[in-house]
């Protein structure tokens, strides 16, 4: 039973070591996608706008403010995940933003339409055999991923957000000290056992020597 909730004890505290670590490696991945993405639709603005007019979803108006708006989004988010500060909400807001691009994808491929989705930089109609509509939707749910890990898990290492006493290491739950009481109450238990078992091998032994000592009277 002691060993039991040792081991039971030990798979429960290698979460709290490698989860960090996960979400670093989860942080800087879902970064590098957006920072690439954001530099190179900010190093081609037009390019940036003529990929969101592709999809013939917002007015002319809001098409240029989204071709503008959406790398500097996107770089920042990437900055952020980087330092690890307001994780959680950082990375919620790069969920959406993968649903908002899986959606819009999906609403090209439902009505049609043959466009590059202009992810990367680029976009703009393109050949219908150029199209990558399900390996893109994939992709982005892939990074839809990192980011559910990193709002479920937002504890890091080398983040600001441990500077700023946010996402502490969890304290011993219920479980852990149950776990702790149980092997305690085990531990008692060997020793009364051991504790009875020589009360009785010495009963014995007495006994034993009550039957000597009559032996040697009646000789």
């Amino acid at each position: 039973m002691v060993t039991e909730g040792v081991l039971s004890r030990s798979g429960r505290g290698r979460r709290p070591v490698v989860q960090p670590w996960l979400t670093l490696l989860a942080r800087l991945g879902l970064a590098g996608v957006l920072g690439f993405a954001g530099i190179a639709k900010l190093a081609a603005p037009a390019l940036a706008v003529r990929a969101v007019a592709a999809y013939e979803l917002l007015p002319a108006s809001l098409t240029t403010f989204v071709g503008y708006a959406l790398p500097a989004l996107e770089i920042a988010l990437a900055l952020l995940l980087v330092a690890g500060l307001a994780t959680r909400f950082v990375a919620i807001v790069s969920g959406l933003l993968m649903v908002v691009f899986i959606a819009g994808i999906a609403s090209a491929w439902a009505r049609g339409l043959t466009i590059d989705c202009g992810c990367f930089g680029g976009g703009g109609t393109v050949a219908a055999s150029e199209t990558r509509y399900p390996q893109e939707i994939l992709r982005d749910l892939g990074y839809l991923a990192l980011a559910a890990f990193i709002v479920i898990w937002p504890r890091g290492r080398f983040a600001l957000d441990s500077t700023l006493g946010l996402y502490s290491a969890p304290v011993a739950g219920p479980d852990e000290a149950g776990t702790a009481a149980e092997d305690g109450e085990g531990s008692g238990d060997a020793e009364g056992s051991g504790d009875a078992e020589g009360s009785g091998d010495a009963g014995d032994a007495g006994d034993a020597g009550d039957v000597e000592d009559a032996a040697a009277r009646e000789a």
